[in-house]
This record gives structure tokens, sequence and C-alpha cells, in this order.
């Protein structure tokens, strides 16, 4: 990779660095919602960059797009035109005579903007993608010798989940309620979600749309995904246990799922792709891809409690998951099914073949049989009213970082 330089200073340990450049929407206690990017601890105003004539050499992009309160009409406008914004902002920032440089008033310390959730989601898919995680779910709760279902390594599986209930980091959950079968009752009852879960995720971004009733090649897929971020599936185990059959996750899914707030994109992480696992059997021809296809993005969970005190509790990787992004996508639209920009394809929980790689609560106590012990001494086998968790995520390699920040979010307790 091209070593890039920054006349913004930054800790090496960055996830924002020049290398990066992630597009999310942000405001500020004068100004309303609208398109920035991270660079070291700051925020950069495109809206202001566009204003002052650095982006008019990029044809057919209007300088409003990038005041816009979410990051679709950006998106839309196709990846030769987002890419050119991209490299020009770095460009911008890795020039010691950039112009940009005579308007400070341009960038605004991150720790003193309000961040939004960076696209409108009309749609939401969450996969079940990571082996390791099906495999574990398969040996608590059905036959250990046949954990998988007999379809698992033929198709990425996925339900639709609820787009309205994502939320951006930084935003609580309440701790949901329903019907909850008591072991050993004879009928359910309503109360309070026991067993109250996290999942470790990423999701990405669709950039590019297709019309109903044409599906998108697997060679074509990375044309129609924009770029990622970190995710957070919150699940309520006791309330999903009862409802999943026969129709998969309904209550238990669809109260709550937490996204970070900077869109980190493909290009980007380019420099960090790496082969997945071998699939066995081999996959159907449309599911078939060439190349490495997966990336290495360095994954943690840490949940504090009263005291707020950080606690890690899994260490995993996006290198691991079975199904790759370009399959999941495929497979979304080889029935005909269209996408469009904005909508938010989740990976599914992200594990690894240790115990400290788990990417749920529900797999680190082993289905409540093993308790964790958090930093402050207490413990937990599911998490608590007034946790908060956190995930964060980068890539690095070579000296190069490229991160995720982070998504992180309080449990209130129960209305």
């Amino acid at each position: 990779m091209r070593k890039l330089n920054c006349w913004i200073a930054y800790d090496e340990q960055c996830d924002f660095s020049i290398y990066n450049i992630p597009f999310g929407i942000f405001s500020t206690k004068s100004k309303s919602p609208r398109v920035g990017i991270a660079i070291g601890d700051k925020v950069l105003d495109l809206a202001g960059v566009a204003k002052q004539g650095f982006f008019d050499s990029i044809k057919k992009l209007d300088k409003k797009t990038f005041s816009q309160a979410t990051l679709n009409n950006f998106i839309a406008l196709g990846k030769p035109t987002t890419k050119k914004v991209r490299t020009t902002i770095q460009k911008l920032l890795s020039s010691k005579s950039s112009k940009l440089q005579d308007f400070p008033k341009l960038f605004h310390k991150m720790s003193s903007v309000k961040m939004h959730l960076p696209v409108h989601v009309g749609d939401y898919t969450d996969f079940y993608s990571s082996i390791e995680h099906a495999t574990n779910v398969g040996m608590m709760f059905r036959d250990p010798e046949n954990a998988l279902l007999p379809n698992w390594r033929h198709i990425p599986v996925g339900y639709h989940g609820r787009a309205s209930s994502i939320i951006v980091s930084g935003e609580s959950i309440r701790r949901p309620k329903g019907q909850i079968m008591p072991k050993g009752a004879s009928r359910p009852k309503y109360a309070p979600c026991r067993l109250l879960d996290f999942e470790l995720e990423m999701a990405f971004i669709i950039g590019k749309e297709n019309q109903l009733g044409n599906p998108i090649p697997i060679e074509k897929t990375e044309d129609h995904i924009f770029g990622m971020v970190l995710f957070n599936d919150w699940s309520a185990r006791d309330i999903q246990k009862w409802e999943y059959v026969p129709l998969g996750p309904f209550l238990g899914k669809n109260f709550a799922s937490s996204a970070s707030p900077w869109v980190v994109t493909l290009e980007a992480l380019e420099y960090f792709r790496v082969k997945g696992p071998i699939q066995k059997p081999a996959v159907q021809s449309y599911l078939k891809c060439k190349g490495e296809n997966n990336y290495d993005v360095n994954l943690e969970v840490y949940i504090a409690g009263e005291k707020q005190e950080d606690s890690m509790v899994s260490q995993s990787n996006f290198k691991y998951m079975y199904w790759n992004m370009q399959q999941q996508l495929a497979h979304h639209t080889v029935n005909g099914c269209n996408v469009r920009v904005g909508d938010m394809l989740a990976s599914g929980t992200i594990s690894g073949k240790d115990e400290s790689s788990y990417g749920s609560m529900l797999e680190i106590s082993w289905a409540g049989s093993k308790e964790v012990t958090l930093k402050d001494g207490s413990t937990r086998k599911f998490l608590k009213d007034n946790d908060t968790v956190t995930m964060k995520g980068y890539a690095e390699k070579d000296g190069v970082r490229v991160g995720f920040g982070e998504v992180r979010s309080k449990v209130l307790p129960a209305k």
C-alpha cells in the first residue's frame, strides 16, 4: 500500500487514519445533521468543503447532497462518484500545500459533535453465517453430533428483521417484555426478559439497487456494497426460545439493534482481504466466488456494570465467517428480491473456535451454565439492567490501521 501522510495529527492507534476516511452524519449545536468524515479525533464537515469548491471537479455531484440528514443520497450517486470524493479528501488531507488548511472551522472535535444513524434503513436482514456460532447453538439445544441443520452448509441462512428499531451508538435500549415459558411450567407467562444478550456482528450497507426480479450475480455483488458498520443484534433469549418455532425470530430480536455511526467503505478495507474457510460440500454455482473475500477485522466486546468499568468478554475476528458478504447478497437476491440503497444486512454472530472468541453471552456462559467475572467483581451469565455493552473493531497490517470506532449502548430496566 502506498504510504500516505496527513497534516492532521493523530495517534498511530487511531481508528480514523488517512487510510480510512469513513463517512457519517453529525450535527453541532449550531448546525443540523450533515455529512462528515472522521480523521483522527476530528470530524470534517463535507457540506462546508463542498461550499468552498473543493469538489467542483467531480461531475454530477450536487453540493446539497452533503447537507442531507442521511448518507442515502450520497451513496446513491454510485461508486465512481463516492470513490472520487474519498480520494479527493485523502489528497486534501495529505498534501502539505492543501488549501483546506485555510478553513480550520470546517473541522470539529469529535467530542463536541452528535452522531446520528448514518443511513435511512428501509430494510434489514440478519444472517446466521458463523459456523462456530451455529455449531455452538446447535450443540446446546439439539443433538451435539448433528449440531448444524441439514441446510446450513448449503445456504447463507437469514431472516428479515425490523429496520425501524435500529439505533445509533450511544442510544440506550430498554429491556424487553414478552412471553416466556418457565422450565417445567405448563403455560407461558408475560414478563421482562431475563436472558438478555448481545450478538457481536458487522453489517454491510447497500449502495446500488437491483430491479425486482433481477438477481445480483456474485461477481457483481461488490458493486452493490458501499461499506460496513459494527452491529449489536440484541437478543432476548428466553422470549426467542418460546416463539421461534415455527417461523423463527420475532419479538426476541426486533426490540433493538445498535449500529456504529461511521461507515467504513470497502475501498478502505481492500488491503485487509483474506481467504475465508474452506466450504464443504461445494456450494451451488451462483454462490461460487473467486479470490480473497473475507476481511481481517479484529473485534472486541466489553461489558461495564454500574461502576462503568469496561471488562473485555470477547475477542473475535470477521475473517472467521463461513459465508461471506458476496455470498449473502447473491443468495438474498437469487429469487429476484430487490435491495435498495441504505438497506442493512448483518453478518450474524461472529464467533471463533475458542471460548475467548465467542460472540454472545449465550455461548460465553454456555446457556447460563458458567459465570463471567467482570473487573468490578460482579458476575454475569446474561446482561443486567444498567449494563453497558461496547463493541470495537479495527483492521491493522504493516502499520496501516483502519478502524470502525465503537458501538456502545446501555441497558435500561423494563417499563
